[in-house]
Protein backbone atom coordinates (compact mmCIF):
# COMPACT_ATOMS: atom_id res chain seq x y z
CA UNK A 1 0.00 0.00 0.00
CA UNK A 2 1.04 3.21 -0.86
CA UNK A 3 1.27 5.87 1.73
CA UNK A 4 -0.45 9.08 1.46
CA UNK A 5 1.23 12.16 0.74
CA UNK A 6 0.33 15.90 1.47
CA UNK A 7 0.64 18.52 -1.51
CA UNK A 8 0.27 22.00 -0.49
CA UNK A 9 -1.01 24.30 -3.12
CA UNK A 10 -1.44 27.92 -3.91
CA UNK A 11 -4.60 29.41 -4.13
CA UNK A 12 -3.71 30.54 -7.62
CA UNK A 13 -2.81 27.71 -8.53
CA UNK A 14 -5.91 25.49 -7.52
CA UNK A 15 -7.85 25.93 -11.38
CA UNK A 16 -4.77 24.00 -12.51
CA UNK A 17 -5.04 21.08 -10.20
CA UNK A 18 -9.07 21.13 -10.45
CA UNK A 19 -8.71 20.92 -14.15
CA UNK A 20 -5.53 18.47 -14.47
CA UNK A 21 -8.14 16.04 -11.92
CA UNK A 22 -10.94 16.82 -14.38
CA UNK A 23 -8.74 15.78 -17.46
CA UNK A 24 -7.28 12.89 -15.21
CA UNK A 25 -10.76 11.51 -14.84
CA UNK A 26 -11.26 12.55 -10.84
CA UNK A 27 -7.74 11.22 -10.08
CA UNK A 28 -5.41 13.89 -8.98
CA UNK A 29 -2.57 11.68 -8.07
CA UNK A 30 -2.34 9.92 -11.61
CA UNK A 31 -2.20 13.36 -13.32
CA UNK A 32 0.42 14.56 -10.95
CA UNK A 33 2.72 10.55 -12.05
CA UNK A 34 2.36 11.54 -15.43
CA UNK A 35 3.77 15.09 -15.38
CA UNK A 36 6.30 14.08 -12.74
CA UNK A 37 7.45 11.24 -14.92
CA UNK A 38 7.61 12.73 -18.08
CA UNK A 39 9.42 16.27 -16.02
CA UNK A 40 11.96 13.86 -14.69
CA UNK A 41 12.37 12.31 -17.70
CA UNK A 42 13.31 15.91 -19.82
CA UNK A 43 15.19 16.75 -17.17
CA UNK A 44 17.66 14.30 -17.08
CA UNK A 45 17.91 14.39 -20.93
CA UNK A 46 18.62 17.71 -20.52
CA UNK A 47 21.26 17.36 -17.89
CA UNK A 48 22.64 14.66 -20.37
CA UNK A 49 23.30 17.41 -23.15
CA UNK A 50 19.61 16.14 -24.90
CA UNK A 51 16.70 18.80 -25.87
CA UNK A 52 13.32 18.57 -26.31
CA UNK A 53 13.07 18.15 -30.23
CA UNK A 54 9.46 19.46 -31.71
CA UNK A 55 8.83 18.23 -35.68
CA UNK A 56 6.18 18.18 -37.94
CA UNK A 57 5.01 15.59 -39.30
CA UNK A 58 2.71 14.98 -42.45
CA UNK A 59 0.96 16.92 -45.47
CA UNK A 60 0.61 20.26 -44.92
CA UNK A 61 0.59 21.71 -41.05
CA UNK A 62 0.25 18.07 -39.87
CA UNK A 63 0.67 16.93 -36.60
CA UNK A 64 3.82 17.51 -34.09
CA UNK A 65 6.11 14.40 -32.48
CA UNK A 66 8.15 15.07 -29.28
CA UNK A 67 11.07 12.85 -28.54
CA UNK A 68 14.62 13.46 -26.90
CA UNK A 69 17.65 14.08 -28.36
CA UNK A 70 20.46 16.05 -30.21
CA UNK A 71 21.03 17.35 -34.03
CA UNK A 72 23.80 15.69 -35.48
CA UNK A 73 23.37 16.91 -38.76
CA UNK A 74 21.42 19.07 -41.77
CA UNK A 75 21.40 18.80 -45.30
CA UNK A 76 19.17 20.42 -47.64
CA UNK A 77 19.18 20.55 -51.40
CA UNK A 78 17.02 22.13 -54.20
CA UNK A 79 15.45 20.05 -57.59
CA UNK A 80 15.22 21.27 -60.53
CA UNK A 81 11.35 22.43 -59.94
CA UNK A 82 12.65 24.43 -57.17
CA UNK A 83 11.55 21.75 -54.02
CA UNK A 84 13.32 22.02 -51.15
CA UNK A 85 14.42 19.04 -49.32
CA UNK A 86 15.68 19.71 -45.85
CA UNK A 87 17.26 16.17 -43.79
CA UNK A 88 17.95 16.24 -40.35
CA UNK A 89 19.32 13.36 -38.59
CA UNK A 90 19.19 13.14 -34.29
CA UNK A 91 20.24 10.65 -32.13
CA UNK A 92 17.76 9.90 -29.43
CA UNK A 93 18.00 9.66 -25.53
CA UNK A 94 17.98 5.94 -26.33
CA UNK A 95 20.79 5.48 -28.80
CA UNK A 96 18.50 5.34 -32.06
CA UNK A 97 18.87 7.43 -35.10
CA UNK A 98 16.11 9.75 -36.32
CA UNK A 99 15.65 11.10 -39.53
CA UNK A 100 13.34 14.39 -39.84
CA UNK A 101 12.91 15.20 -43.84
CA UNK A 102 10.77 18.19 -44.79
CA UNK A 103 9.93 18.86 -48.25
CA UNK A 104 8.56 22.40 -49.60
CA UNK A 105 5.80 22.53 -51.68
CA UNK A 106 6.20 21.18 -55.57
CA UNK A 107 5.16 24.81 -57.36
CA UNK A 108 4.60 23.84 -61.28
CA UNK A 109 4.30 26.69 -63.75
CA UNK A 110 3.58 27.08 -67.51
CA UNK A 111 1.81 28.44 -70.37
CA UNK A 112 0.30 27.37 -73.35
CA UNK A 113 3.19 26.62 -75.13
CA UNK A 114 6.49 25.36 -74.20
CA UNK A 115 8.51 28.41 -75.94
CA UNK A 116 10.25 30.58 -73.39
CA UNK A 117 9.45 33.38 -75.09
CA UNK A 118 5.84 32.34 -74.47
CA UNK A 119 5.90 31.91 -70.65
CA UNK A 120 7.90 34.88 -70.19
CA UNK A 121 5.15 36.80 -71.31
CA UNK A 122 2.80 34.87 -69.42
CA UNK A 123 5.11 36.33 -65.94
CA UNK A 124 4.80 39.29 -67.67
CA UNK A 125 1.36 39.70 -67.45
CA UNK A 126 1.16 39.51 -71.56
CA UNK A 127 -0.04 36.34 -72.22
CA UNK A 128 -1.62 33.59 -70.27
CA UNK A 129 0.13 31.33 -67.68
CA UNK A 130 -0.92 28.72 -65.52
CA UNK A 131 0.29 27.25 -62.30
CA UNK A 132 -0.33 24.98 -59.43
CA UNK A 133 1.43 23.23 -56.60
CA UNK A 134 1.13 20.05 -54.51
CA UNK A 135 1.71 20.86 -50.97
CA UNK A 136 4.75 19.78 -48.97
CA UNK A 137 5.33 17.02 -46.52
CA UNK A 138 7.33 16.23 -43.76
CA UNK A 139 8.16 12.52 -42.19
CA UNK A 140 9.63 10.70 -39.32
CA UNK A 141 11.53 7.47 -39.40
CA UNK A 142 13.35 6.05 -36.56
CA UNK A 143 16.00 3.47 -37.25
CA UNK A 144 18.49 1.40 -34.97
CA UNK A 145 21.71 2.14 -36.50
CA UNK A 146 23.05 4.50 -38.74
CA UNK A 147 23.81 2.69 -41.52
CA UNK A 148 19.70 2.05 -41.75
CA UNK A 149 20.08 5.67 -43.14
CA UNK A 150 22.23 4.45 -46.17
CA UNK A 151 19.95 5.20 -49.27
CA UNK A 152 17.22 7.45 -47.12
CA UNK A 153 19.53 10.64 -47.22
CA UNK A 154 21.71 12.11 -50.14
CA UNK A 155 25.40 9.61 -50.01
CA UNK A 156 27.17 12.99 -49.24
CA UNK A 157 25.33 13.34 -45.90
CA UNK A 158 25.79 10.08 -45.02
CA UNK A 159 29.76 9.99 -45.19
CA UNK A 160 29.51 12.79 -43.04
CA UNK A 161 27.17 11.36 -40.52
CA UNK A 162 28.62 8.01 -40.80
CA UNK A 163 32.06 9.34 -39.09
CA UNK A 164 30.16 11.61 -36.22
CA UNK A 165 27.83 8.85 -35.49
CA UNK A 166 30.58 6.55 -34.26
CA UNK A 167 31.87 9.58 -31.09
CA UNK A 168 30.13 8.64 -28.26
CA UNK A 169 26.95 10.75 -27.12
CA UNK A 170 28.75 11.61 -24.14
CA UNK A 171 32.40 11.58 -23.48
CA UNK A 172 33.69 10.99 -19.57
CA UNK A 173 37.10 13.00 -18.58
CA UNK A 174 39.24 11.18 -15.85
CA UNK A 175 40.57 14.41 -15.53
Amino acid sequence: MMPNKTIYVSDEDLPLFQRAQDLAGGKLSAAISVALRRYVEMEEGRQEGYEEIIVQVGHGTGRKQRFSGVLLGEWGRTSRGGRVEMFRVYRSRKGKFVLHVDRSPDWVSGSESDDWLSTWRGYLGLGESNWGFVQGESTLEVVDAVEDLRGKIPDEFYDLLAEIAERPAVEDLDI
